[in-house]
């Protein structure tokens, strides 16, 4: 075995060993943690495809911002105390449903994939993920979804900006 073999199935096992310590674990504290976990053995899965631009950004948006933003809200909500809304077995029920078709989609999606002409197309491009190539497609191809997409991040930023104002200071004295 290689050692990107051996590295592979250290971060998928890494991955979901911590994705079901993020299903299963009660404190919501430790969820996240082990969440955080998930998302930095995913980066690991970018380094290993050479796609260090994605992992970088894997990192600082999902494991950093994003994990952060979760954590704050779990400790504002106090998640602690117990929920009486639904019944275990109705939770059980709805989280095997849905466990149980998301594993249907992958075997689906697998099954669909050519693997041989994945890997081929991947050889043959080994600049992929990199932050050139990256940059090139997006000013290049994408330019135009680019800058609407940065016109609608601008008008959600302005959003928030306004809702977060206070009521008073929107509305003229009479």
């Amino acid at each position: 075995m290689e050692t990107a073999e051996i590295l592979f199935f250290v971060l998928a096992s890494l991955t979901i060993l911590s994705g079901l310590l993020t299903v299963t674990t009660k404190n919501p504290v430790y969820s996240i943690l082990y969440l955080i976990i998930t998302f930095f053995s995913i980066s690991g899965h970018y380094v290993l495809l050479n796609a260090q631009f994605l992992a970088v950004v894997n990192i600082i948006v999902y494991a950093g911002a994003i994990m952060v933003l979760f954590l704050f809200v779990v400790m504002l909500m106090n998640l602690n105390k117990e929920d009486k809304n639904f019944s275990k077995p109705f939770i059980i029920l709805s989280g095997t449903i849905v466990s149980i078709l998301f594993f249907a989609l992958t075997v689906g999606i697998f099954l669909k994939s050519d693997i041989k002409e994945n890997n081929q197309t991947l050889l043959a491009k080994s600049d992929i993920g990199l932050t050139e190539s990256i940059g090139t497609a997006l000013y290049s191809d994408y330019v135009i979804p680019f800058e609407l997409a940065s016109i609608l991040f601008m008008g959600a930023m302005i959003g928030a900006v306004l809702l977060s104002k206070r009521t008073e200071d929107l509305h003229v004295k009479d």
